[in-house]
């Protein structure tokens, strides 16, 4: 049954970037179910495209905007784009843009390697933020996608856990500065997403002959789905009193 206008039902322009990707793409669709008109964001046009005109299959309203994330000239105008679509403002936010990187310890990754994930990763949501925060609506929602990496360490994964550290960082910052406002900023920590990250990530380690902590003590991975499921809690009104917190959606993996 769809849940359009339904539970945690929401009005307005919402913007999800990354947006093509896996979790991009099952959050744009969720929040489209629940009211939203979507603004699919993504550096791949074709990606951005086939999310919106997916949203558009199943009866949402749904928008594409090709940006890179990195280069506040073109956040800066995706964020005013929805704005203009949002009557002047901007209900929600999934600041979800994001790169694992290559897994290699210390002494071998580069600072070419460090620098090209912490630029999407960090830079890319202090952009986000910089450039959507000053067009939201009062009572909007802000959701960034960091990852179980920003709660804990991963052997060979320097870059892409110190950036998820930084996104919760961050999320608690932003959301000390506009909770006067009643906007509410909070963070996804997805782990072992079933996808083309983690199916990367899988390859970068059997390559390199090292496994990875299992995150299947629940008999499965976590599917798109399931950190939607979570995004649109925290956009929706039901978590109408829950900021500046990390939602885990890793079937026990950060538990211990």
């Amino acid at each position: 049954m769809s849940e359009r206008g339904g539970r945690g039902g929401l009005g307005g322009v919402v913007v999800v970037t990354g947006a093509g990707g896996d979790i991009g793409r099952a959050a744009a669709l969720l929040l489209s179910e629940r009211g939203a008109h979507v603004v699919a964001v993504d550096l791949d046009p074709g990606a951005a495209e086939r999310t919106a005109q997916a949203i558009g299959e199943a009866g949402g309203q749904g928008t594409a905007i090709a940006a890179d994330v990195t280069d506040f000239a073109q956040v800066e105008a995706y964020a005013a784009a929805a704005a203009d679509l949002g009557g002047g403002t901007i209900a929600g936010f999934v600041n979800n843009a994001g790169v694992e990187g290559r897994i290699a310890p210390l002494g071998a990754m580069t600072v070419a390697d460090f620098d090209a994930v912490m630029a999407v990763n960090v830079r890319g949501v202090f952009l986000g933020l910089s450039a959507v925060l000053p067009l939201m609506a009062e009572g909007g929602s802000v959701v960034n996608t960091a990852s179980s990496g920003g709660l804990r360490g991963s052997p060979g994964m320097a870059a892409y856990v110190a950036s998820k550290h930084a996104v919760i960082g961050l999320t608690k910052v932003a959301a000390l500065e506009v909770a006067d406002r009643a906007i509410r900023v909070n963070a996804v920590c997805p782990s072992g997403v079933e996808g083309r990250m983690i199916s990367s990530l899988e390859q970068q380690r059997a390559l390199r002959g090292s496994a990875g902590t299992s995150t299947e003590r629940m008999g499965r991975k976590a599917t798109p789905r399931d950190v939607a499921q979570a995004i649109g809690y925290l956009v929706g009104s039901e978590s109408a009193f829950v900021s500046g917190t990390t939602l885990s959606v890793d079937g026990t993996r950060t538990a211990g």
